[in-house]
């Protein structure tokens, strides 16, 4: 990692964590310039823009990464 990387990732790590997320978000959408199949983007647009409506009314409730790590490796080892 160069300099000026290693450089603007201590600045992007400094953000608060809705910055950091958005920035994220913005440099994955940066790497799929070419959509192989549009049909099936548009489908995880509608899926996407549906989980954040549920989201904002309240309907369903996000829990941490850590947390979902965690229920996720009781699922995959069977407790």
């Amino acid at each position: 990692m160069s300099r000026e990387v290693s450089e603007l990732l201590k600045k992007a790590l400094a953000l608060p964590a809705e910055a950091r997320a958005a920035l994220a978000g913005s440099l994955l959408e940066s790497l799929d310039e070419d959509v192989l199949d549009r049909s099936a983007e548009e489908e995880w647009k509608i899926e996407i823009a549906s989980r954040m409506k549920e989201l904002d009314s309240d309907k369903v409730k996000p829990i941490a990464w850590g947390e979902a790590r965690r229920q996720i490796s009781e699922i995959l080892n069977g407790q």
